[in-house]
């Protein structure tokens, strides 16, 4: 979206805020830095969900006057946000299907049957990695794999930083080595017995996770001394963090909610120069494990393994510069002008208000 705003107006409606006592309404302020437009509804506590939907529509609609929004993208992140945006008569309708969401905790019942209704309407639709595009190339025939892209320069800062022997943020400073480290959400994807076996197998070994707990009970994670949860931070402090670290990893358990999963934490990894240690993830396994870059680990057990032999003989002296060949041809400004590219051509396709440029993405 940052890039997007460099040649369009963007405005990005976020999930809504509920208020005791409060009306229906929105507040708004442009990201000076990143030239985006935010704006969150906020809703009075009480409301069925039927009536938070009538009144976000509403509120969509209440935006699209303020600000003269006129010929524009409808870009959806999630199934859920068709049903409060079906009146609206876009220029080009995207779907950017980044997972397999029908599959995560507290799914919402109507999200099937919302996902139906948008892959219909849309005139274009995005996945975020190969195994959602084969799950969902028949549903629609204007679809389009991009697999995850990252801000390389951003993540490369670990490597200079390490280099540097910069100061280290206060909360890893005195955190002993080895460090095996995680930065994302902390959810039902987290894999919680084999972390917990980890811990207990080998304590010398410390586990650092960065990210909010989500939609599971704090008191359900491991607790050892040797696991040590931050919270979550700034995405411009990652790279900090991530320079401390002796290896990467992704604690998933294998099941519904990591099935289509594509991370792009394997790629930010990656760019910090950082080996990572990860589950059998297919988007995961092809390519990276198969191109050598990363170590599979499904089990405590296969976990150890490739740990030791990492700590103990470290990377192949070309694991590097294998990384960034392969990291050469991801970038978000590349994803970007593809994505711009076919929505054009959808909008062409559609031969509506064709000799006028598109002045927003909503």
């Amino acid at each position: 979206m940052t890039r997007l705003a460099a040649g369009h107006r963007v405005f990005y409606f976020e999930e809504p805020v509920f208020d005791e006592g409060g009306h229906s309404c929105f507040e708004a302020y442009k990201d000076e830095l990143h030239e985006v437009y935010v704006i969150t509804p906020r809703l009075p506590e009480g409301l069925s969900a039927s009536e938070a939907q009538d009144q976000q529509a509403l509120i969509l609609g209440s935006v699209l006057q303020f600000y003269a929004i006129r010929d524009y993208v409808a870009w959806h992140y999630s199934p859920m946000t068709y049903a409060l945006s079906q009146h609206l008569n876009p220029l080009c309708r995207v779907y950017d299907c980044m997972d397999e969401l029908s599959n995560f905790l507290f799914a919402p019942p109507a999200l099937k049957e919302n996902e139906a209704a948008l892959l219909q309407k849309s005139d274009v639709v995005f996945t975020g990695g190969n195994s959602l595009y084969q799950a969902k190339k028949k549903f629609h025939n204007n679809i389009h794999c991009f697999p995850s892209s990252i801000d390389k320069a951003h993540f490369k800062r670990a490597r200079e930083i390490r280099l540097s022997a910069a100061k280290e943020p206060e909360d890893q400073a005195s955190i002993q080595r080895p460090r095996i480290g995680f930065f994302g959400v902390i959810d039902e994807r987290l894999h919680i017995e084999m972390l917990r076996e980890l811990a207990a197998q080998r304590p010398s070994w410390q586990f650092i996770l960065i990210g909010p707990v989500v939609k599971i009970d704090p008191r359900s994670l491991p607790r050892q001394d040797n696991i040590h949860y931050l919270g979550a931070k700034p995405y411009t402090e990652l790279p900090q963090y991530l320079a401390g670290w002796d290896i990467a990893m992704m604690p998933f358990v294998l099941n519904a909610s990591t099935e289509f999963i594509s991370p792009t934490k394997t790629p930010e990894y990656l760019a910090g120069g950082v080996p990572v240690i990860a589950p059998s993830i297919r988007d995961v396994v092809n390519p990276y494990f198969g191109l050598g870059l990363i170590s599979i680990a499904d089990t405590t057990r296969q976990f150890i393994k490739a740990a030791e032999n990492i700590l103990g003989n470290g990377m192949p002296k070309k694991w590097l510069e294998q990384v960034d060949q392969f990291l050469a041809d991801l970038s978000w400004d590349r994803t970007v002008a593809e994505m711009a590219r076919l929505i054009e051509e959808a909008i062409q396709q559609k031969s509506i208000l064709s000799d006028k440029k598109t002045t927003s993405y909503v």
